[in-house]
């Protein structure tokens, strides 16, 4: 059985139905499983900022009857006072599960090789599954199914659409990315993607032209240009190269009528998205981070409990 959550990849198509399930049964009854982690703790190692992202794993494990316990880097030195694998294994003694957000992909691995109890990625430089179980939750409550809607995603490569490729591809949905050539997606990540669409039936697109990604689609995604850790000085070369993909009144005009706009948040109004968008009527942002919480706490549940199996193999 799956033990952790590091990367989207790392579930099966069944597994994110289990999951999508379980976040639609957690929002209409927030308190039906408030003794799954009862006298338990989940430690919250936050190396990144963050308010979406804490706000909704404290309150994921306070509604499953567990208390969160929040740690920072002065707490918790991880690779610094001793050695990740020996935390790993201390705090295994100690908590339930071990939430982790922070920068490098192989420190989150190597915690959750050497410990004992479930491990949740809630952010790295490359991915951020969460992100991505609170994307596709969304698109199903608006649209009912997940196997028809295709979306366009505007910005550039980072971890956000990392994980939203991954997860639209297990979903059998359609993707088109759309980013200039100076910040691509990971080819990498898009290689596997488009293997697993293929055996889904979904679809995992690339093209440099935001006109051709957002024609006839029914949800228009787009991220931050710049995010935590990107140098201030990158941010005229970004703003440049960029412009061209904001999502704007002409962008979503191209979509289908009725289309929605996604944004994981925080946003930078007039950057990446124009306020009349992301505050008209057709965004749904609002319920992206809503929905955080519920598949936040459907993660949680799935892992203690052993409801997942594991079968993307993402690693």
């Amino acid at each position: 059985m799956m033990k952790d959550l590091l990367r989207t990849a790392d579930l099966g198509p069944r597994d994110v139905e289990v999951l999508l399930d379980l976040a639609a049964a957690f929002k209409r009854a927030p308190f039906a499983h408030r003794d799954a982690l009862a006298n338990e703790s989940v430690v919250l190692y936050f190396n990144k900022p963050s308010m979406r992202t804490r706000l909704s794993l404290e309150t994921a494990v306070a509604r499953l009857g567990g208390v969160p316990i929040m740690v920072g880097r002065d707490e918790l030195q991880l690779g610094r006072g001793e050695t990740i694998e020996d935390t790993a294994r201390v705090v295994s003694r100690y908590a339930r599960a071990f939430v982790i957000r922070t920068y490098s992909d192989v420190e989150v691995y190597r915690f959750a090789g050497a410990a004992a109890i479930p491990v949740v990625n809630t952010l790295t430089d490359g991915h951020h599954p969460l992100q991505s179980l609170a994307d596709l939750f969304t698109l199903a409550e608006r649209f009912g199914h997940l196997q028809g809607p295709k979306v366009a995603y505007l910005s550039v490569g980072n971890n956000v659409v990392h994980s939203l490729m991954e997860a639209i591809a297990l979903a059998g949905a359609e993707i088109t990315l759309a980013t200039p050539a100076a910040y691509a997606c990971d080819t990498g990540v898009v290689a596997r993607a488009q293997a697993v669409a293929e055996a889904t039936g979904g679809k995992v697109r690339s093209t440099r032209e935001p006109e051709e990604a957002a024609t006839g689609v029914d949800a228009v995604y787009t991220d931050a240009w710049l995010s935590m850790g990107d140098r201030e000085a990158e941010r005229a070369a970004r703003l440049d190269a960029l412009a061209p993909y904001r999502v704007d009144r002409r962008i979503l005009s191209l979509a289908k009528p009725g289309a929605i706009f996604m944004h994981c948040l925080p946003d930078h109004r007039c950057e990446e998205v124009t306020a009349e968008i992301i505050d008209g009527p057709q965004s749904v942002v609002f319920d992206q981070a809503e929905n955080r919480l519920h598949t936040a706490a459907a993660v949680l549940l799935a892992l203690s409990q052993d409801r997942l199996d594991g079968g993307g193999g993402g690693r």
